[in-house]
C-alpha cells in the first residue's frame, strides 16, 4: 500500500481494512458511534486536519475529510498533535496511555470508551496496518 497518512486515500484504505478484517468485525460488533480525529498542526503538519470515521457494529460506513466541525456532532472527538496521532499509529505511544496523559484528548462518553478498550486497540491495530507512509 502506498498511501500517506493523513489523506482521503488513507481514510479509504482504513475503511477497506475495517470492512474486511474479521477480527475487528468480531471485536467491534456492538460498537455504535462515529469518531472525528482532529490532527492539530505541528512542525510536521501545516494546518489542522479533521478525519471522520463512522463505525457501526464492526463495519465502517463512511470516511471523510472535513473542513470544519460545524454543527455535526460525532459521538467522539479525538484531538492531538499530528505527531502524537502518528506515534499512536506507529506503536510508539499506547492509545490508552495517550488518553490518560492527555496527549490525546477525547470528548464523548468516557464510560463507553473505557468499556471499549479492546475495540479501541483493535481499531488502532487496523489503522496501523494501513499506515506505512507519513508526512
Amino acid at each position: 500500500m502506498d498511501v500517506i497518512f493523513p489523506s482521503l486515500e488513507w481514510l479509504e484504505a482504513l475503511k477497506e481494512k475495517l470492512n474486511s478484517d474479521e477480527e475487528y468485525a468480531e471485536v467491534a460488533k456492538k460498537w455504535e458511534g462515529d469518531i472525528l480525529c482532529q490532527l492539530e498542526a505541528d512542525d510536521r503538519l501545516e494546518e489542522t486536519m479533521l478525519l471522520y470515521v463512522d463505525l457501526w457494529h464492526g463495519k465502517c460506513r463512511e470516511v471523510a475529510l472535513w473542513d470544519e466541525i460545524g454543527d455535526k456532532k460525532p459521538a467522539f472527538v479525538m484531538k492531538a498533535s499530528y505527531t502524537n496521532f502518528l506515534r499512536v499509529l506507529q506503536g510508539d505511544l499506547d492509545p490508552m496511555q495517550a488518553m490518560m496523559t492527555r496527549k490525546l484528548g477525547v470528548k464523548g462518553n468516557m464510560a463507553v470508551m473505557m468499556r471499549s478498550v479492546p475495540i479501541v486497540l483493535d481499531f488502532v491495530r487496523c489503522a496501523s496496518e494501513v499506515t506505512d507512509k507519513a508526512l
